[in-house]
């Protein structure tokens, strides 16, 4: 199978084809080489022009035909096999990606409120977000559940579900859930809410999928063992084939590897094990391939390298498509059903409106790379629970993309560009190995025990921490060009002990209107027909829902003996914005307990002309701290310089002038502040030459900042000394 990657390297040939222009001469790679070697005057053409990746892919500044030669899928149509170029012959010409946004309110009738606002202004695909008691299977009223409501729906009994799905019609409205480690608690009672709207389950669509692994991998350990869950997931599997045709069960989530910092090969390769192990454990449980595939739908995350995310997901399809051919799957179940949300990892706290544009570039991807369905994260979602306005930008986005921009058409507009296509092929190589490296530990879940993928993602994620703090890598607004004037967006106050109360009481009452009885003699048999029978499980467990069974009931019930599941090192979610967050919150606690930010003097020496460049670079070095920076016109000699900063009070002096002008005025100018004032910070702009670093030092000169510092760490120690 992995030979099917390895193709002959070809030169660079220059453009094959009809020319555009048969006047001019056509071009080589060799010449356009040579100028532009020529024209970098002495510097590497590697470090110039060539981009790293965190993929470990190299970008070319320019690709050619002769790039995508021995590529196998060049050939291929939209629609067949390896459905590299989207799954449907005719694209989104015929049906655009469904506008999936999630919805996480914290009670059912809220819920229903905002879902059918949405729905009513474009929306058409209905994305459920549980909060995290519900999908780990605890009601209310245990005393394990903790933050109630919190960032998603608290969902205990059908009752809860059909206030949530008032007036929604599902026969047009595609349903997705998240429903945690195991679906089938969530899907008997849905089964029930269905039948209480005399709605036909075959009527239904989308997915109320489990994913176990992505559970593990995201909390570090499952409440049921797993032999439970691919019971459960198999079970599910065999009663939405018969009654539920048009519903996938089985989620396959690459998020989670996404929002810990790695990188699109890692993400991809990840979802690519995970799957892989759902389909072994399902086979050994009696479905076919056949059986198994129609099932699963993925879910990636969008990061920001608009290009790198139209390949993974073209790569994506391409070797979803070999593994299912592997295990003996028809073209047809080749196919693979993508839903994708904008990145969560990229968002910041800090100037989030910047979010709105990130989000543009990000589903502009997702389009491009023929997603199934996709979710627009809000912009405010680092600070709080999303708003009517938020919800609006994230929806009308999709919405401008389809009707006003028209990237409907034509026909996968990807397909064809040398970049993209040796991008695709490229990407799908280094995931393919990257995969193989997980089947080598005995799959997915050996590779998490062993805690490889959780080891390699944090390596990516620290060379992306390193790159942001060094700030090769911008965050707009946070570690280059911040607004301290922004106005912060204000989080509404929720008391979530309060409302865990209320949905603890509830529930209380719906108990106390069961019929006990006849509640545990249906769980008992329910529980019976997991452990022996799983034909009965559908129908026990619709009857132990009729009986007032709820989500934390069946889970108790379908768990084994009550043995609790693996335990392995959680992958770290988090935002790529967090470390220089903390720095502006740090200078808003600062401005708060001392009525004033911490303060740097700029000693700017000499005419503009001579300290403009370094002043700007050290006004945005310093801000992006939280820091006040405290501008000036220019000094003529450094005890005028010295006495000014003296008076201003602040805690750091910058000097900024020329490499020409240092040797002169740094010197006393240091000793008359240090003098004066031992503890305050002097800080040069600009790297000095390595025989005057101990001139300036021994002057007073604490520290010296410029290009390719680590801006994070040096802020940081200066606002321990404010």
């Amino acid at each position: 199978m992995a030979n099917n990657f390895d193709v002959a390297s070809s030169q660079k040939d220059g453009c094959e084809g009809e020319r555009l222009f048969p006047e001019f001469p056509p071009a080589t790679y060799e010449e356009w080489h040579r100028e532009a070697v020529a024209s970098l005057k002495g510097a590497p053409f590697e470090k110039r022009l060539i981009t790293k990746t965190y993929e470990e892919i190299d970008l070319q500044p320019m690709y050619w035909a002769s790039d995508t030669e021995g590529i196998p899928h060049m050939s291929s149509l939209p629609g067949f096999s390896p459905f590299v170029r989207g799954s449907e012959p005719g694209g989104y010409v015929l049906k655009p990606w469904d506008i999936c946004q999630e919805i996480a309110c914290s009670t059912p009738e809220e819920f229903n409120e905002v879902a059918r606002h949405e729905l009513a202004r474009g929306q058409n695909a209905l994305k459920v977000v549980l909060d995290s008691p519900s999908r780990k299977g605890l009601d209310p009223d245990d005393e394990k559940a903790t933050a109630t409501g919190g960032n998603g729906l608290s969902l205990a009994t059908v009752g809860d579900l059909n206030t949530a799905l008032r007036g929604i019609d599902l026969r047009v409205v595609p349903l997705t859930i998240h429903a945690g480690a195991i679906a089938l608690p969530l899907l008997l009672q849905v089964s029930i809410a269905l039948e209480d709207q005399g709605m036909p389950p075959a009527e239904l669509q989308g997915c109320i999928g489990a994913d176990p692994l992505g559970e593990l991998a995201t909390e570090g350990s499952l409440s049921i063992r797993l032999e439970t869950a691919y019971k459960s997931m198999a079970c599910v599997a065999r009663w939405a084939k018969e009654y539920f045709p048009r519903l996938q069960t089985i989620l396959v989530h690459g998020c989670p590897y996404h929002d810990a910092g790695g990188s699109a090969v890692q993400e991809l390769a990840y979802a690519m094990g995970t799957a892989v192990e759902y389909l072994r454990e399902l086979s050994k449980r009696g479905l076919s391939i056949e059986e198994i595939v129609p099932q699963m739908r993925f879910v990636f995350s969008l990061g920001p390298n608009f290009f790198m995310e139209i390949a993974k997901l073209r790569a994506a399809r391409l070797v979803w498509a070999q593994v299912v051919e592997a295990f003996g799957g028809s073209p047809e179940n080749q196919k693979m059903m993508i839903h994708a949300r904008t990145s969560a990892r990229t968002k910041t706290a800090c100037d989030p409106y910047v979010n709105m544009l990130r989000n543009t570039t990000e589903a502009f991807s997702g389009a491009m790379g023929g997603v199934d369905s996709m979710q627009v994260c809000p912009f405010d979602e680092p600070i709080r629970p999303a708003d009517e306005f938020s919800r609006r930008v994230s929806r009308n986005l999709q919405i401008v993309l389809q009707k006003e921009a028209h990237i409907v058409q034509p026909i996968d507009a990807a397909g064809g560009s040398w970049y993209i296509e040796k991008l695709t092929d490229s990407m799908a190589r280094k995931a393919w190995n990257v995969f193989r490296e997980v089947e080598a530990q005995g799959g997915m879940v050996g590779a998490l025990q062993k805690g490889i993928p959780q080891s390699a993602v944090s390596n990516t994620a620290a060379g992306r921490s390193k790159n942001v703090d060094t700030r090769r890598d911008v965050v707009v607004g946070v570690n280059m060009y911040p607004n301290l004037r922004e106005i912060k967006l204000q989080k509404p106050s929720v008391d979530y002990e309060e409302l865990g109360e209320r949905r603890a009481s509830q529930l209380q009452a719906h108990r106390l209107r069961s019929d006990l009885f006849r509640f545990y003699e249906q769980l008992g048999q329910l529980s019976i027909a997991f452990g022996e029978d799983a034909s009965d499980i559908p129908a026990k467990g619709m009857e132990a829902v009729r009986s007032g069974a709820t989500l934390g009931d069946l889970w108790a019930f379908l768990s084994v003996n009550g043995v609790p599941g693996p335990s392995i090192q959680p992958l770290h979610i988090h935002r790529t914005s967090e470390r220089f967050e903390s720095l502006r919150s740090n200078a808003e606690h600062i401005l708060a307990r001392k009525g004033a930010r911490p303060k740097v003097f700029l000693a700017n020496m000499g005419v503009p002309a001579s300290f403009k460049a370094r002043a700007d670079f050290s006004t945005a070095f310093f801000e992006v701290g939280g820091f006040e920076v405290l501008g000036t016109t220019g000094f003529g000699n450094a005890e005028d310089a010295a006495r000014a900063a003296l008076a201003s009070g602040a805690g750091i002096i910058a000097i900024c002038s020329t490499d020409q002008a240092y040797p002169e005025v740094v010197p006393p100018l240091a000793r008359i502040i240090k003098e004066e004032r031992p503890d305050a910070a002097i800080l040069l702009a600009g790297r000095p030459a390595p025989e005057l670093e101990p001139v300036f030092r021994e002057a007073g000169v604490d520290d010296f900042f410029f290009m390719g510092i680590n801006c994070y760490e040096l802020l940081s120690v200066l606002q321990k000394r404010s």
